[in-house]
């Protein structure tokens, strides 16, 4: 009697696994990585830089604020060159001028120079690409056609953005801390030009460039703009967050906690898209994206419940933690739609449309909630969020076109 087992079914590989063995996937993905970590640096390091050589956070502030809206004007014609002439050609030297303008700043910075020229180093920084952006139109490129591998690269590269905004405030606040005020933005545009350089040259993967471009911009193609009235709002609630968390962990004596707290919410979200990513969600995005946007109002009603209810930070970072879980699912949907959505050859300007529609939000988001600490309380902030989650709720709700993402523009 023969005792031999029956050789064993090889156990498929996961969704993440058979990504990221996609040829040429690895080699753009880690440069790009790379690039991204140092995009959640700049912020932080510029304004440890300056508040500590200027003593004045106010200053430091106006410089970053003023980089954002640089970004926000620019960011959309930068993305224009990249689907126009590619990537490498684009990226690159719009790269070095960023970089050049970090440079600048921390030696201006440095060596004591006027207040203007901070502002005129930092503005330059605005030629940064899209990295975030680009990586997704090489998904898009090699994914052609099949919608669950792209929904999962889109849920990978969510996590991704988390993961990088995550660690980049708090590696830079330790290099900053441990090293010179200026090793922040110096080890930052490092990283960045570097990843940059080592992600333009993967050719191989790199989408084509299309001989007839698109007559029609992404602002003016079938169901974006109400696509980048949602990413409005939702900026909107990410400043606002961010701005009374810290406003309220200052309150409580523990203004050094708010780092961590905040990157709790990150990582709620990091985790949840990566569960996302690793599901086959039905139904179209588009009924998806209320849902989404539905479950990000609810949950954030827990931070204003902690806050009003047991003033304790430990229960606000756990109710954080738990309201990060719904960003990642509503931001993979809304790309997913904008991805759709954006007329064949513009692909890299219709995501950077979005990603500029969520800056001013959080330029906004973050005066608003500002102006509620101020002039009522910390708790009272919380409400900010949850209204501005409300409101990309109803632009969802009042925009949906069933079907429009069922026949996909790419």
């Amino acid at each position: 009697m023969s005792t031999d087992h029956p050789p064993r079914t090889p156990r498929p590989p996961g969704p993440y696994r058979r990504l990221l063995t996609t040829p040429g996937a690895l080699a753009f993905t880690l440069p790009n990585l790379l690039a991204r970590l140092s995009m959640g640096m700049f912020s932080v390091s510029a304004v440890v830089m300056i508040a500590g050589a200027r003593g004045s956070y106010a200053l430091a502030g106006a410089v970053t604020a003023t980089g954002l809206a640089a970004t926000a004007a620019v960011a959309p014609w930068t993305a224009r060159l990249v689907d126009r002439y590619g990537q490498a050609r684009i990226a690159v030297p719009a790269t070095t001028i960023a970089a050049l303008g970090s440079l600048a700043l921390l030696l201006c910075v440095h060596f004591g120079a006027p207040a203007w020229t901070l502002f005129a180093s930092y503005a330059a920084t605005a030629t940064t690409p899209n990295t975030g952006g680009m990586s997704r139109a090489r998904w898009a490129h090699l994914l052609k056609g099949d919608h669950g591998a792209l929904h999962t690269a889109n849920s990978f590269e969510q996590a991704a953005d988390e993961l990088c905004f995550m660690l980049g405030p708090v590696l830079a606040a330790f290099l900053c801390g441990t090293f010179f005020p200026e090793a922040g933005t110096l080890v930052g545009a490092v990283l960045l030009l570097t990843g940059v350089l080592l992600f333009a040259a993967q050719r191989s993967t790199e989408p084509p460039v299309h001989a007839r471009r698109a007559a029609k911009s992404p602002v003016r193609a079938p169901g974006i703009p109400p696509l980048l009235a949602v990413c409005l709002a939702m900026g909107a609630v990410f400043g606002s967050t961010e701005v009374v968390t810290i406003a309220f962990a200052d309150a409580q004596g523990h203004r050094s906690a708010a780092g961590v707290v905040l990157a709790l919410q990150a990582a709620g979200s990091c985790v949840a898209g990566l569960l996302y990513g690793a599901l086959r969600p039905t139904g179209p995005a588009d009924t998806r994206l209320p849902w989404c946007i539905a479950a990000m109002a609810a949950l954030l009603t827990l931070p204003l419940l902690a806050a009003s209810l047991t003033a304790s930070l430990p229960f606000l970072a756990a109710a954080l933690l738990i309201a990060g879980m719904a960003t990642a699912p509503t931001m993979v949907t809304t790309m997913t739609l904008v991805q759709r959505r954006t007329p064949e050859g513009r692909l890299n300007e219709g995501m950077t449309l979005a990603v500029t529609g969520l800056l001013g939000g959080i330029a906004g988001g973050s005066a608003t909630g500002g102006w509620m600490v101020d002039h009522l309380s910390p708790t009272a902030g919380f409400g900010v969020p949850v209204t501005a989650a409300a409101v990309a709720l109803m632009i969802s709700l009042a925009a949906r076109t069933p079907g429009t993402d069922s026949c996909p523009m790419h």
